[in-house]
């Protein structure tokens, strides 16, 4: 795929139309691509990874073969 040609040719298609649906459907998609994860989160649910984050900081962790091995 050429990115450039498929940029183009979208340019092309969007200089034309005068839907305005298709124009609000392309502006919701890059407002969407734009939200970062973190704020889509609950407050519990960041507070878990922080926590996770600051165990794996603090070395309490293990391995993905230590985690299994008790389960095989």
């Amino acid at each position: 795929m050429n990115i450039e040609l498929e940029k183009s040719e979208l340019l092309k298609l969007l200089a034309e139309t005068n839907d305005e649906s298709i124009i609000a459907s392309i502006k919701k998609i890059f407002s969407t691509q734009k939200k970062d994860f973190w704020d889509e989160l609950t407050e519990e649910q960041q507070d878990i990874l922080n926590e996770s984050l600051e165990q794996y900081e603090r070395g309490e962790y293990s391995s993905f073969d230590e985690f299994i091995k008790p389960h095989l």
